[in-house]
């Protein structure tokens, strides 16, 4: 498709009116989950070389981020109610919003959801393969899944599930396969960065070529990079400058020069695709 935008903003994403950004079908984001120094409790991160016999590394009683101690949850929705479109009158078109969260979140999302005019919801579930909790894993039977809530306003929201395109749809349960990326097409640069495969499975299922895609608190820009893929135009805020710089100059610079050109990325963020 031509002329698909891709921009990360390194701005809050409440300042998001300034950018002139149209309104999108989908928002799709990572919440912070305010674990504050215990970010890593669960990680071998916490010691050097994951080994414990080794002491504890630099990450030991620390946060992933400034923003996970302060992450107002509240002025989250607020925004986000403001950057999705409003719902059109035909069916099977309104926008919808997605939140990972952890499994305790998940009825605080639902509640701050219904304050701000996502009046229904429902739960989606990650089924992984491994554990970060390997630290507990001599006492406890470990968590395998990642957890997320989707929400949207009045009428269900556009769903894709191939019947436009074969006249029979698939039926799409509630739980997705969480596969980790091949590091060397996309790179490792966020603590909890999401596979892209998934974020694309997740896109394809509510939008449509085209659509706008908004992730307000980016990260690594893996929403962006899956959106840009799937040729949905996307855009996302990411207030930290270092998170922002890796994610401009390794997540969302490709080495395709013939299909993508990328201009001034270090000042905007932006990149075309042609």
């Amino acid at each position: 498709m031509e002329n698909v935008k891709t921009k990360l903003i390194n701005d809050n994403f409440q300042n998001y009116k300034r950018y002139g950004i149209p309104k999108a079908q989908l928002v799709i984001a990572d919440i912070p989950y305010n674990l504050g120094k215990n970010a890593y409790a669960s990680s071998t991160e916490w010691y050097i070389d994951g080994d414990n016999k080794n002491g504890e590394s630099d990450k030991a009683n620390k946060s992933f981020f400034r923003t996970d101690n302060n992450f107002n949850l509240a002025e989250y929705m607020h925004f986000c109610s403001k950057l999705l479109k409003k719902e059109p009158k035909e069916k099977n078109q309104a926008p919808a919003m997605i939140v990972f969260c952890s499994f305790e979140q998940m009825p605080m999302i639902i509640d701050y959801g219904k304050r701000y005019g996502f009046n229904n919801s429902y739960p989606i579930f990650f089924i992984k393969n491994y554990s970060s909790q390997v630290l507990k894993a001599n006492m406890k039977i470990v968590g395998a899944t990642e957890h997320a809530v989707v929400l949207y306003r009045d009428k269900l929201p556009k769903f894709r599930n191939g019947k436009e395109e074969t006249g029979k749809g698939r039926m799409i349960f509630n739980r997705f396969e969480w596969k980790r990326d091949n590091k060397k097409i996309y790179p490792k640069i966020h603590p909890t960065q999401k596979p892209i495969s998934l974020l694309k499975e997740l896109i394809e299922i509510f939008t449509d070529e085209g659509d706008v895609v908004i992730d307000p608190v980016a990260g690594s820009g893996s929403t962006l990079r899956a959106a840009k893929e799937l040729h949905r135009n996307s855009y996302g805020f990411e207030v930290d400058k270092d998170f922002y710089n890796l994610a401009v100059n390794e997540m969302l610079k490709t080495p395709d020069s013939e299909q993508i050109n990328i201009f001034d990325y270090e000042k905007l963020g932006e990149v075309k695709c042609n």
